[in-house]
Parts: C-alpha cells; sequence; structure tokens
C-alpha cells in the first residue's frame, strides 16, 4: 500500500470541537477541499452528539490502497469506496490513557467516488461528502447489512447532507 504524505496531516488540536486529522494522498491533493471535508466531518460528529475533542481520521486515496486494506481486513481482493476502521473494535490501535478519545478511520478512494459521480452525474465533491458521512456513521454504528437498517443509515446520511451549510471548490471538482 502507498504511503500517505504525512506532512499533509493536519489536525484542529487546541480549539474546543472535535479533532479531525486529513490525510491525501499526494497525487491527490489538488483535487480535494480538506476543509470542507473537515468542516463536514466535524458537522457529522456534532449533528451524532459525539463528544468534543474526539478524535477521527479521513484518509483520501486511490483504489490500489483501499484494494490491499478490503482485502487484509475483509478478505475482498477488489477496490471500494470507503471502509471504516474503529478504535474500539481494532487490535491495532493504541492512544493514551489520558489522551482524547479516538474515534477510528475512514479511507475513502478517490478514483471510486469520481466513478460512482460519473454514473450518477454529479461533482466528485458531492460523492466525497456522501463517503465521508457515510464512513463516519460506519465508525459509531450504523450499518446497512439488514433492510431496516439500510434505510436507518441513508435517512441519516440525507439529513446530515441536506442540513449542512458545506460551500466550496470540493462541490465544482469533478476530476
Amino acid at each position: 500500500m502507498r504511503e500517505v504524505q504525512s506532512s499533509k496531516l493536519k489536525a484542529q488540536s487546541s480549539k474546543p470541537g472535535h479533532r479531525i486529522n486529513i490525510q491525501v494522498a499526494p497525487h491527490l491533493g489538488a483535487k480535494v477541499d480538506e476543509v470542507a471535508l473537515r468542516r463536514l466531518a466535524a458537522e457529522v460528529l456534532s449533528q451524532e452528539e459525539v463528544a468534543e475533542q474526539t478524535e477521527l481520521s479521513l484518509i483520501i486515496t486511490d483504489d490500489e490502497a483501499l484494494r490491499e486494506l478490503n482485502r487484509r481486513f475483509r478478505g475482498v481482493d477488489a477496490p471500494t469506496d470507503v471502509l471504516s476502521f474503529g478504535a474500539g473494535t481494532e487490535e491495532h490501535f493504541v492512544s493514551a490513557p489520558e489522551g482524547p478519545p479516538y474515534l477510528g478511520d475512514v479511507v475513502i478512494s478517490y478514483q471510486q467516488a469520481l466513478a460512482q459521480a460519473e454514473e450518477l452525474g454529479q461533482a466528485a465533491g458531492s460523492e466525497l461528502k456522501l463517503l465521508v458521512v457515510h464512513g463516519i456513521l460506519h465508525l459509531l454504528g450504523y450499518d446497512h447489512q439488514e433492510e431496516a437498517a439500510a434505510r436507518k443509515m441513508r435517512e441519516r446520511e440525507e439529513h446530515i447532507l441536506s442540513n449542512s451549510q458545506m460551500v466550496g471548490r470540493s462541490d465544482s471538482q469533478t476530476t
């Protein structure tokens, strides 16, 4: 798996609120509006009443990285659009006892977001936002394995996206 550029790692740390880390693969940096995604992630956590100072990482990368993660953790040798790794369910997460709570990682394939956006006739930024919301909701316990749970998750996604105050270049990005 390609490493994500660590110098792109940013966090909201000394202010009240949630701590959102964003990592973008170097070759995708100009295509992703990190500020808009960070705002959206913080808004999801706020709407879901997640404790302030809770940390979350969003990782925007490519099909190759998602395929490897999907193969390693789910036994599926194919790329996917989004994977969520909750800190409470994964053995490899270690947090300092005095540190803020860590919710987990949401890993998104930009290539899958772009392909899905093209298929739906919308901007890549809109699909990225949906995947961010979807991934965070998974970390918070939402699921879509059964129809009733899937319906609840879709309704929550739509509610969050329709109530978000998101503006920025990610809405207009298409490539």
